[in-house]
């Protein structure tokens, strides 16, 4: 990977912007690769997005 050098010989990674990055492109691919218009669902699949329950067995919103 390579990241912008700054004055001074040190580099910047910003790994939330590239996980950022790394989603929209799967999900720019998984919509080129679709015939029609992605669901929801199939938007939170590729974002990797789930429902994560408690330990109380209740959904998190």
């Amino acid at each position: 990977m390579n990241v912008a050098p700054m004055r001074g010989g040190t580099a910047v990674q910003d790994h939330v912007a590239l996980a950022e990055i790394e989603l929209c492109g799967e999900l720019i691919i998984a919509a080129s690769a679709a015939a029609e218009r992605l669901s929801f669902d199939r938007i939170d699949e590729v974002l990797r997005v789930s429902d994560h329950q408690d330990p109380t067995g209740h959904a998190d919103d």
